[in-house]
């Protein structure tokens, strides 16, 4: 005797070896004995094989009109070998039942299963809405394999393009329940592309920069860069005094936000009295303004190689940059300061600041520098007022007993050129280095020191909070209460000179007017309005940096690609780590001999990848090993 069973969702036929009342020992049609209960069994029947039945019946099953068993069943629930004697008219034998089991279980849509064997038709209505679902998968299928076919030969299908987000939503959250996704997806498979390299193929990116872009901006910037529509500030800026001062600020060639500017004044009676001068925005528009909103959103300016997205609109940053040739509202500091160059006294006012130069870093910094304070060097304009300042902020410097900066670090610049065009992109970029710490960066970082701590111990003593950078046990973090700063050597540090770059200088320079002029400050004690700021700038602005950080190992990359060099010259930090001397660009060198860290080798640059942000390099050879003498080798 043979049998028909249900197997793990699946009909399968065997020879009965043994009968145990309850189950069957069975040989399956490959040979291999089973144990099948009888409850699973469907159907038992003499001729033909079992091999022979499932081979039939199958072929059988598939002549079925679906849709006319569906039209002559009636409504009851049914077995299907007696629907099968209905049908065929006459007793089936084992072929026809088997089929008919088969046809019936091969369309749950139109006959639902009730037990062992059994069926009943699916009411209309239910039937009907399956259909359209089926045919709704049929075509969405239909458009999955044209979209995916596009994608495979290069070409962008149209779909991906009717909405503005969608190539964004695409790529960096994608929607796997969306069918340009589920196409995007086989062609990657089809391709061996990801998703970004076949997308950039296909020229829905113009660059491979458009891709890290366009990511931070779909993360940070959801609804866009531009600005929401406003009114011009106004607050009346003509009010305050005009200082009697003669201000320049000092600033590299690309900023456009300058926040401070600095004053000498000589004394009739000997000394000078220097001011230190922030922009200030607070003046020209109040908190909860449609300018504070629009600062309180993005917290930060965003800066990266070539471009940035500022904190303000252009338009108030206009109003209130201390630009040559204006005066603008100012919060300033002023020091009296002896001849010997000991302060002795300190005076903050809000008053309108006349500018008189935008010196620039790349202008000045070859006539004033350290060669040049110790050899004279040649005159220039600022020249008496610099070399007043430095001197003074090597004697702050020294008070503080911490060093502004570590000259044996080196800063780099990057200057992206947009109107050229390379095989990789948009924009030539060049990579200059300065070292830490020359005359003009102790210069500035002195005196914005003393202004933040200043300003800082002003609000803690006038009981009015602020928000203030905090060091101890080597963690920098920041909080609502004045505490030290150890790293600077401060009792207090209130970031205080960036009005126009950070909505933390922001929130404090409100504060400090509050106190200058007596009057409510935006924000209270115990506000949960600040330490929701706090918190919001701490999390943006670290967000903020990291992408700085990642566009510049993009542009190093690109320079890489650009300049072609043939060997670059690295050194070991730790392992098969490197970082290049040319660039900032650390990376892992495979197959690197084993070096002592601080050891300088040479490389040959091989592939470069620049969706992944990889560059693969060969050793060639070991230039020099660490001097342990030279303790700024060792400074990484």
């Amino acid at each position: 005797m043979f049998v028909l069973f249900e197997e793990d969702g699946a009909f399968k036929a065997g020879t009965v070896l043994d009968d145990n009342d309850a189950s069957f020992q069975v040989e399956n049609t490959h040979g291999r004995r089973v144990k099948v209960k009888r409850a699973n069994v469907l159907l038992d029947f003499h001729e033909p094989s079992p091999a022979d039945l499932l081979t039939r019946a199958e072929a059988t099953a598939a002549t079925f009109d679906i849709g006319f068993l569906w039209e002559v069943c009636g409504d009851d629930e049914f077995a299907f070998a007696d629907f099968a004697a209905d049908y065929y008219g006459h007793a089936p034998d084992a072929v026809e039942s088997a089929a008919m089991l088969f046809s019936l279980f091969s369309a749950p849509v139109w006959f639902h299963r009730k037990g062992k064997g059994r069926f009943r038709k699916a009411p209309a209505e239910i039937l009907q809405a399956a259909l359209a679902g089926l045919e709704k998968k049929r075509q969405q299928a239909e458009l999955i394999e044209r979209m995916r076919a596009e994608l495979v030969a290069g070409r962008l299908p149209e779909s991906f393009t009717h909405d503005d987000g969608m190539l964004a939503q695409i790529l960096y959250r994608p929607d796997r329940n969306r069918a340009e996704v589920k196409a995007l997806e086989a062609a990657c498979v089809d391709t061996g592309l990801s998703a970004a390299r076949l997308l950039l193929k296909c020229g829905a990116l113009s660059s491979s920069y458009d891709y890290h872009y366009n990511r931070f901006l779909f993360e940070q910037f959801p609804e866009g860069t531009a600005f929401p529509s406003f009114a011009p500030p106004s607050r009346p800026m003509d009010d305050w005094p005009l200082a009697e001062v003669v201000a320049f600020s000092i600033d590299d060639a690309t900023t456009t936000e300058i926040d401070d500017a600095f004053s000498v004044t000589p004394k009739a009676d000997g000394g000078w009295r220097i001011g230190i001068h922030i922009a200030a925005p607070a003046l020209g528009f109040a908190r909860g303004s449609e300018f504070d909103a629009i600062a309180r959103r993005r917290l930060s300016t965003v800066y990266m190689p070539g471009s940035k997205i500022t904190m303000l609109p252009d338009e108030v940053v206009n109003a209130f940059t201390l630009a040559e040739g204006k005066a603008r509202p100012t919060l300033s500091l002023y020091l009296d300061v002896r001849p010997d160059l000991a302060i002795v006294g300190h005076e903050s006012r809000i008053e309108r600041v006349p500018v008189f130069a935008n010196l620039r870093h790349h202008d000045i910094e070859p006539l004033f520098n350290e060669q040049t304070l110790d050899e004279g060097g040649p005159d220039f304009p600022w020249k008496k007022e610099l070399i007043l300042l430095w001197e003074l902020a090597t004697v702050l410097e020294a008070g503080r007993g911490k060093p502004s900066a570590f000259a044996s670090q080196v800063d780099y610049n990057f200057t992206v050129d947009w109107s050229r065009d390379t095989p990789d992109g948009p924009g030539v970029v060049t990579i200059g280095q300065r070292l830490r710490g020359s005359p003009m960066d102790k210069l500035v970082a002195e005196l914005m020191i003393l202004a933040n701590s200043t300003w800082g111990k002003l609000l803690d003593e006038a009981g009015v909070p602020g928000i203030y950078r905090v060091q101890g046990g080597g963690k920098v973090r920041m909080s609502t209460v004045a505490a030290p700063h150890e790293g600077l050597g401060v009792d207090c540090y209130a970031w205080s000179s960036s009005p126009l770059r950070r909505y933390i200088d922001l929130a404090n320079q409100w504060q400090l007017i509050a106190v200058l002029t007596g009057t409510e400050p935006a924000f209270a004690p115990q506000s949960v309005d600040l330490m929701s700021a706090l918190r919001d700038f701490e999390l943006v602005y670290a967000e903020y940096n990291e992408f700085q950080r990642h566009m510049e190992r993009y542009w190093c990359v690109r320079w890489l690609r650009q300049n072609r060099p043939e060997t670059v010259e690295a050194i070991v930090l730790r392992d098969n780590l490197v970082r290049l001397v040319a660039i900032p660009l650390v990376f892992k060198v495979h197959a690197l001999p084993p070096q002592l860290p601080g050891s300088r080798v040479s490389l040959a640059i091989g592939r470069s990848d620049l969706i992944d942000i990889e560059v693969d390099a060969r050793y060639i050879g070991t230039l020099a090993e660490p001097d342990t003498n030279n303790q700024e080798e060792q400074v990484f």
